[in-house]
């Protein structure tokens, strides 16, 4: 009991000290850390980013507490995952700042990835097995390219006040529960502090710098999970990455239907089934808050019902995106009517 409420102390104040850290981000490095709008922006007002310079700081200092005060009591992760990301924060703090190029930040991501697989190991690939070490390289790559993927797709989806990070409490908290991993609930608590700032109108964005970190943190969290075959067995590792899918899909359904509309992929853009959904006349915390929803209700199918709830999650979203496709166009054709009646 003497734990749980210190624990509780350590995740309140975690949440109230980022908060503070973030504020002070704000407005202490407002002038160089400003995004200002342009044509892909869904903002309208210069807003400084680089917040998640705040929360993550404030949340390794969590953890440093946290491990002092309960590594023989409670379960740690271990400690190589967070140097790991240090060249994540680094690179992404840079690029808020002075905008690095693509080719450096990719690089780095890679690097990232493949110190993580190579200290992990690779997501399982049953079908992979029997190849013997070619398999086990192809399993490599394979795990490498999703997790450079996934740190990219979330840095693509913060276009929105409030819907990464709010998603991302959700995706955490599933991790810790699915982990037993305690810690894990001091970054959700982190992640609330910033929330309240980045929540609709946004005072200020989490920037480069906790995109891509949370990028990698959630699928590494799966994947060393994946990694206990007597707790987690590969159908469950797999059905875990559900939780991921309201922001991975949202990316990956758009990366293919820019590809199919014979557009440059690579180029900038405000095709994202978020962006459109705002375009089309729903406020910033109307779409958060719909995929904040949708993601708690995937994290707790998958924690109550396991593959069955994955299962029934992938026919949800599906039926989810159509509906989304289909409410886009009937609130753009409500709006050019509109627009036509009032030039009459």
């Amino acid at each position: 009991m003497q734990d749980y409420n210190l624990f509780l102390l350590i995740a309140v104040l975690t949440a109230v000290f980022s908060y503070v850290a973030v504020n002070w981000v704000r407005l202490q490095l407002y002038p160089h850390l400003l995004d200002i709008p342009n044509a892909r922006s869904s903002h309208v007002t210069p807003t400084p980013r680089g917040g998640g310079l705040g929360f993550i700081a404030v949340f390794i200092i969590a953890i440093v507490v946290y491990n002092l005060c309960f590594s023989t009591t409670l379960p740690t992760l271990p400690w190589f995952l967070w140097l790991s990301f240090l060249p994540l924060f680094v690179i992404g703090l840079l690029d808020d700042w002075k905008n690095i190029s693509a080719a450096l930040r990719y690089f780095v991501q890679l690097a990232v990835a493949m110190m993580l697989v190579w200290e992990i190991g690779a997501f399982p690939l049953p079908w992979l097995d029997n190849l013997g070490v070619g398999g086990a390289g192809l399993a490599f790559i394979t795990t490498v390219i999703g997790l450079t993927a996934a740190m990219n797709f979330y840095n693509f989806m913060d276009g929105l006040d409030g819907l990464v990070a709010g998603c991302c409490v959700i995706q955490v908290s599933y991790c810790a529960l699915y982990l037993n991993q305690p810690s894990l609930w001091l970054l959700s608590a982190a992640l609330l502090g910033f929330l309240v700032l980045n929540w609709s109108p946004a005072k200020i964005f989490m920037g480069d710098v906790g995109s891509t970190f949370l990028g990698a943190i959630i699928p590494a969290c799966l994947l060393l999970a994946a990694q206990s075959p007597a707790n987690h067995t590969p159908v469950e590792s797999w059905s875990s990455l559900v939780v991921t899918l309201p922001l991975v899909l949202d990316a990956l359904y758009t990366l293919i239907w820019r590809w199919r509309q014979g557009e440059n992929i690579f180029k900038a853009h405000k095709s994202h089934l978020y962006q459109r959904l705002n375009q089309s006349g729903f406020s910033h915390s109307k779409v958060a808050g719909a995929y904040i929803c949708v993601t708690s209700i995937f994290a707790a199918s998958l924690l109550l019902l396991g593959t069955t709830g994955a299962i029934l999650n992938l026919i949800a979203l599906g039926l989810a995106m159509f509906y989304a496709e289909k409410l886009i166009k009937s609130q753009l054709a409500s709006s050019a009517l509109s627009a036509c009646a009032s030039t009459n």
